[in-house]
């Protein structure tokens, strides 16, 4: 994937020429670590393991360096249940919540396609009645994927709208109700409120199965990802990420500053703009990459 190879390469070059491993170079391979985005907390942690395997095995050498490195790495990307928990014939309510401008709509477009051709009955909520024209764009994406849309007015109570959205999903036998939420800022209090509410009523309407709350971001905002996933996940538990525009961002490390300090999963990757650009996430295959 391609991914981590900026790093990779740093460490190379942090290790090329040295006649021996020292504490500068643990230095500079933190720093490389930090600039690629993966958060301080796990580029610190990182290089402790790197730190403590080159004084145990006596490492020497860049590829050695390397190669602790990318086990490390791998491990990390491995941790917590990487695919959706769906049955068919039993309703789950897939709530997908992020900040303005991250993909949050096409996503859940994209996600609702995928769901679709795996043989999923889908249904959507457009809980989002904020934005202006955020309806209209729900419904181009429901009808490029063929999917039934519950919707209000402009400017209706979210929660009105995922309760009757559960309502008729329930009484058509629907598999998946995927929600789409207003692009809340976090620091908005009223909007975060808001989706405690619209969970409460999910919670309440659809006791006792499962569900599932996904937080999107943006893989080139970097640390601000990281501040999002925290925000999200106190205020409504997020059970796992789609990470967008993966496909322009040679960095990408926050895939494992989120799943390492948050222990959130990134279950899916937006690769593009076209419809079939969602890809599940498999760790052990971007895991095989990287080793």
């Amino acid at each position: 994937m391609g991914l981590f190879e900026s790093f990779f390469k740093k460490v190379t070059e942090v290790v090329t020429g040295r006649a021996f491993i020292d504490e500068e170079l643990f230095e500079e391979l933190e720093e490389a670590l930090i600039l690629a985005d993966v958060g301080i907390k796990t580029s610190v942690e990182l290089v402790e393991i790197v730190r403590r395997r080159t004084k145990e095995e006596k490492l020497s050498t860049a590829e050695e360096l390397q190669a602790v490195l990318r086990e490390a790495i791998a491990t990390i990307l491995k941790a917590g249940e990487h695919s959706l928990v769906l049955q068919k014939g039993e309703l789950t309510p897939v709530l997908v919540v992020g900040v303005n401008g991250v993909g949050k709509t096409t996503s859940l477009g994209k996600l609702g396609y995928w769901l679709k051709n795996k043989g999923f009955k889908v249904m959507v909520a457009a809980a989002d009645t904020f934005r202006a024209a955020a309806i209209e764009q729900l419904e181009v994406w429901c009808k490029r994927a063929g999917l039934d849309l519950v919707h209000h007015q402009e400017g209706a109570d979210p929660a009105a709208v995922v309760y009757d959205a559960l309502q008729a999903a329930q009484s058509r036998k629907m598999d998946v109700l995927l929600i789409d939420t207003a692009g809340r800022l976090q620091t908005k209090r009223n909007l975060m409120e808001e989706l405690k509410k619209i969970r409460r009523v999910i919670d309440k309407e659809n006791s006792g199965a499962g569900e599932e709350v996904l937080l999107v971001l943006d893989a080139t905002t970097g640390q601000n990802a990281l501040s999002q996933a925290k925000l999200f996940s106190e205020a409504v538990g997020v059970t796992g990420v789609i990470l967008t525009k993966m496909e322009g961002t040679a960095k990408g490390g926050v895939i494992l500053g989120v799943q390492n300090e948050y222990q959130l999963p990134v279950k899916f990757i937006g690769v593009g703009e076209g419809i079939v650009d969602l890809k599940e996430f498999d760790p052990d295959v971007f895991s095989q990459g990287l080793i």
